[in-house]
């Protein structure tokens, strides 16, 4: 999100209608944004019928490539806590090597003793990687750990020196979000409702409520390194482009005006990009860059994420689909995951 308005280069003059009595539901119009989109799970659309409602089972699609990633995010979010710091390949997400339980209390931010702890565990791991990848090279012999970093990294019949080669400045580090991602289903609660009602007037899948367990877990007063700002994690480029009245207030902090806007972009980043992997995906990567990816590799999301390499496509951007299926799968039905 914090790059879409960037790459759209495009400005939208939409105006939206909230029903000034504070007792009575909001209704918002969204005529004002292109009324041309490709047809969804089948349906086609009518001028009496432009936006017909979604089946919310099969929108969004699940590659089956895409599972290991998306575990990966469902343990992040509610399995390891934010003590834990997991120590995996960024390219193949089933690939962990450790899980390090940091000592003493750990709070949302971590201490510099902390931050040096993760630091020289990550530097063991690319020390272990680097010798591994020669020892495999020249033929030496290899001890019981070794094997097992080997049997990793051979899962689901991948070839060694394809996955090897290259493993040590492939690492990286991720911290547990449980008690973050806890606190966003509370918060959620609170607006899930009305959330829901603002997707579902726009013609869209009511279950894009859940993205903000990605962009924000739901902090109404988030803020990002990029100025990004609010549940949704809007830029003021973005807020004044999308948001209702956005050319003259800063609503970014209203989760109401935010969503509004949340909708106005999604659904006009689908009628951009044909498809909701891509159009979740250009929320971080934007438009224009999720266009160039289909250009250069094809429409096929899968290969988009495993093959695409466009400027500023990153470990983030190729798992944000993956994260958001990972929260809803979780915030569609919680309990089962916070029991564990």
């Amino acid at each position: 999100m914090k790059q879409f308005i960037l790459r759209t280069g495009l400005l939208l003059t939409i105006t939206v209608l909230l029903d000034s009595c504070s007792n009575t539901p909001t209704t918002i119009d969204y005529s004002g944004l292109p009324s041309t989109r490709p047809p969804i799970d089948g349906h086609t659309p009518s001028p009496h019928h432009p936006y017909p409602p979604h089946s919310l089972s099969g929108v969004f699609q699940k590659p089956a490539a895409l599972a290991p990633a998306v575990e990966f995010w469902r343990n992040t979010y509610v399995k390891w806590r934010r003590s834990e710091v997991v120590f995996h390949d960024n390219r193949y997400l089933d690939v962990v090597y450790e899980v390090m339980v940091l000592p003493g209390i750990v709070g949302d931010s971590l201490t510099s003793a902390q931050k040096e702890l993760v630091s020289q565990r990550r530097e063991y791991w690319k020390t272990q990687l680097f010798f591994l990848e020669s020892k495999v090279r020249f033929n030496q012999k290899l001890t019981a750990s070794d094997r097992q970093i080997i049997a990793k990294l051979q899962n689901n019949g991948r070839s060694l020196n394809s996955v090897l080669t290259g493993a040590a400045d492939c690492l990286r580090s991720q911290r547990g979000t449980r008690e973050r991602f806890v606190k966003g289903l509370e918060i959620s609660r609170n607006y899930e409702s009305q959330f829901r009602k603002i997707f579902r007037e726009a013609g869209l899948p009511e279950e894009l409520t859940y993205l903000p367990h990605v962009e924000s877990s739901f902090q109404p007063a988030a803020k990002s390194s990029a100025g990004a700002v609010g549940m949704w994690q809007f830029t003021k480029g973005a807020a004044k482009t999308f948001m209702p009245g956005g050319d003259t207030i800063d609503q970014r902090l209203d989760p109401v005006a935010s969503t509004v806007g949340a909708a106005r972009y999604l659904r006009y980043a689908y009628n951009k990009l044909g498809d909701w992997p891509t159009a979740i995906t250009s929320y971080n990567h934007g438009i224009g860059g999720m266009k160039r990816a289909q250009s250069q590799v094809g429409r096929d999301f899968v290969r988009i994420v495993n093959t695409y390499n466009g400027p500023s496509f990153g470990f983030a951007s190729r798992n944000y689909y993956a994260q958001f299926l990972a929260a809803r799968e979780i915030a569609s039905n919680p309990m089962p995951y916070l029991q564990q």
